[in-house]
Formats: structure tokens, C-alpha cells, sequence
């Protein structure tokens, strides 16, 4: 069988992600940029999809703890794309449900300190049994992750961009 992939047009995976993709939030001195969400796209998604979560983790963040950037979930089966910027802009037309990362926002792009070398940000892509209106909007990670358990999680597909100030 044909492997599940999630890429980004113009951005392979371990490539550089732009300036303009650095989140943007005012309590925090290192979210300068204007918070601009990569494009994404996926192919070859299990027969038995109904829906897709993807989850964006920085594992490096917080001096190891980790920081959850985004936490997106009930995209319909039949949605294989994002253009750039329509992940952090606010849910239209039933694409997506948004729910929280750890500020409380849905998306939030890349706040690496300066001078840290480059980090790895990771998207996670995840096929589900659900169907797109299943969940309530708002979950965190955890909460999303324990929705999804008892095989409700059929595969996933990884991005790895990276990012440095």
C-alpha cells in the first residue's frame, strides 16, 4: 500500500520555515512574526477515514517540556489541503474545529528564543474513525489524544519543519 504523507508545498520535510511564520503574541518576546500557518497537504489516507486531526508540537520548547502550538481536529475526510495562512485564521465553512493549545488558541505559530539554534517544529497528522462533528470545539491536546483512543486512531503522517529567529 501507498504510505499516508502530509508535506508542504515548496518546504520538505526539515526544511526552514519563514520569518512570516513566527507566531505573534504579545505577552511573549520571541512571538514577533505575523503568525502565518504553513500550507499542508496529504495523500493516501486510510480507506476507513472520516476525519483528520493534526497536532503541531515544538518536543524542544520550554527547556525540554515541550510546547503544543496547535491542536486542530474534525477536518472533514474529504479535505487533503490548507493554503497558507488558513490554519491560523479563524475556522470558516466547517473546515476544521478549532481546539486549545497551551495558551488557550488553537494555532500559534514558532516563538523560539534568540539565538537558539534552529528548532524542530512537528506536525502531526492523524486519521480518524471519528466523523468531523464528533468533537466538542476547545480540546487540549490530552483530551484530544484520550478522545482518540480505543482505535478510533487509524494512522498518522508526520512534518517536521524548522525554525530559528
Amino acid at each position: 500500500p501507498t504510505a499516508f504523507r502530509l508535506t508542504s508545498p515548496g518546504m520538505p520535510d526539515n526544511s526552514m520555515m519563514q520569518p512570516k511564520m513566527a507566531g505573534n503574541f504579545a505577552k511573549n518576546p520571541n512571538c514577533t512574526g505575523q503568525n502565518v500557518s504553513p500550507a499542508l497537504q496529504w495523500s493516501n489516507a486510510p480507506e476507513k477515514t472520516r476525519s483528520f486531526a493534526l497536532i503541531w508540537d515544538d518536543q524542544a520548547g520550554r527547556a525540554g517540556l515541550g510546547v503544543s502550538h496547535a491542536v486542530i481536529y474534525g477536518i472533514p475526510a474529504n479535505v487533503t489541503s490548507f493554503a497558507e495562512g488558513e490554519l491560523a485564521a479563524a475556522p470558516i465553512g466547517g473546515r476544521f474545529v478549532p481546539g486549545k493549545n497551551m495558551l488557550g488558541m488553537h494555532w500559534l505559530g514558532p516563538c523560539s528564543p534568540k539565538g537558539n539554534a534552529p528548532q524542530h517544529y512537528v506536525m502531526t497528522l492523524i486519521a480518524t474513525t471519528l466523523e468531523a462533528n464528533a468533537l466538542a470545539p476547545g480540546l487540549t491536546k490530552p483530551e484530544l489524544l484520550k478522545a482518540l483512543e480505543g482505535g478510533k486512531a487509524l494512522r498518522a503522517a508526520s512534518l517536521a519543519l524548522r525554525f530559528a529567529p
